[in-house]
């Protein structure tokens, strides 16, 4: 079993595969989702010494962390650290809104810790930036809400990397979250900050909704999100699956998936210690596992950056 990764400043030491639990209950991203199995997902996570659970206010509007949990309390605390977000509330038309106003982001901590049955959330992200509040000051709001011992890590999430810095403006951010696959790479720019700040970062859509996992074909067809993913249309979604293709031979040579090479790729990655793979399915959560498998030659490193270059073709 590899060894656990601190999480940048902070106390906390997690499993480097977590689980992303859009899936658990977020019925307003997926179709169909069976929250039972949703939470059987969730033990079969924590049984198999997966120990971060990514989680947010908008997946399902709260039903996520709901689900989340009332599973992880049927186990013991020390077996599993819980991540959050929020920033978003809705108007009176029903929009959706994005505030980092201090007092905001107690309240949503609070909201969260009601609906996930919390003393304390392990690590607490601020989901998306808004445009008018100073980013450390929403940051100085989550380290008064740390030291009240209410949460253990702050994180920040589709911050660009002026927020950021704004942000860790006092050395407070210990985790940043943001898009970062194989066919979106544009976020390695923010990696040399975040090494030398000794700041995690977790990248988001690692599979890019299952395009990267080698599972579709042309004629797959979407209802979900993933209908109004540009990366899943016309000749874009014939290109992207040649060039997943492309990585079944790495993969047949590691007797493993294409997407345990696609998720052992990015823990190459400088100051990328964890990855959130998510799983609608238990078996997909051990599957998910064999990533930490793969240590790739040098050869096959550079086959991976030549199929799939950053800034793409």
């Amino acid at each position: 079993m590899m060894k656990k990764i601190q999480l940048g400043k902070s106390d906390l030491e997690v499993f480097p595969i977590a689980l992303g639990t859009n899936a658990v209950g977020g019925h307003n991203l997926y179709n169909n989702l069976d929250e039972e199995q949703g939470k059987e997902v969730v033990r079969t996570a924590i049984k198999n010494g997966v120990s971060l659970l990514d989680t947010a206010y908008v997946y399902g509007l709260g039903r996520s962390e709901e689900l989340v949990g009332e599973t992880a309390k049927e186990f013991s605390r020390d077996e599993y650290m819980i991540a959050t977000k929020g920033a978003q509330y809705f108007d009176e038309n029903d929009e959706e809104q994005i505030s980092n106003d201090p007092e905001f982001l107690k309240e949503q901590v609070e909201q969260s810790l009601k609906r996930l049955q919390l003393d304390y959330i392990d690590l607490y992200y601020i989901h998306f930036p808004d445009e008018k509040t100073p980013k450390d000051k929403a940051v100085a709001a989550l380290k008064e809400l740390k030291d009240e011992g209410k949460i253990k890590a702050i994180g920040v999430s589709n911050f660009n990397l002026e927020q950021l810095k704004e942000a860790n403006k006092d050395g407070y951010v210990d985790v940043v979250q943001l898009e970062y696959n194989l066919l979106n790479r544009e976020n390695e720019h923010i990696f040399e900050y975040t090494f030398e700040n000794n700041i995690t970062f977790i990248p988001y859509f690692p599979l890019v909704s299952g395009l990267l996992a080698g599972k579709y074909t042309e004629d797959t067809k979407f209802d979900d999100l993933r209908a109004e993913n540009p990366e899943f249309q016309g000749s874009k979604f014939k290109e992207n699956l040649a060039k997943v293709e492309e990585l079944r031979s790495i993969a047949d040579n590691h007797n493993v998936g294409v997407a345990h090479v696609a998720l052992a790729f990015y823990l190459t990655r400088p100051s990328l210690d964890v990855i959130i793979p998510g799983a609608k399915k238990p078996k997909q959560v051990i599957e998910n596992l064999k990533t930490l498998n793969i240590k790739f030659s040098d050869a096959e490193l550079e086959r991976i950056n030549k199929i799939f270059p950053v800034g793409g073709k």
